[in-house]
């Protein structure tokens, strides 16, 4: 599974617990369209931009992700599949019906 695909599968899985996940779901429902957006992205800005700086600040093991120019490209690839997934997923799957 390369980089991408598990960008893009972590997208989906964060867009399925918004849509499944008690509590979670019911919170973001209430949310309007323009900030559900807005949180995925947020969300996953900080998943990408905090494992690239954890990286480099040596915090994590680097195997994952390593600090250099390429990796950041590579990370920024990523995490636009991720988005894409994230949006496409949500858009999607089928909606719990409200009690």
């Amino acid at each position: 599974m390369t980089s991408d695909q598990l960008s893009a599968a972590a997208g989906i899985v964060l867009s399925l617990a918004c849509s499944y996940v008690p509590g979670l779901r019911d919170w973001f429902a209430g949310q309007d369209s323009d900030r559900k957006r807005l949180l995925m992205l947020v969300a996953l800005l900080v998943v990408t931009f905090g494992s690239f700086g954890l990286t480099c600040a040596g915090v994590l093991g680097g195997t994952a992700v390593q600090c250099s120019q390429k990796s950041a490209i590579d990370l920024f690839w990523a995490f636009v599949a991720a988005l894409i997934a994230n949006q496409a997923a949500f858009l999607i799957s089928p909606k719990v019906a409200e009690k």
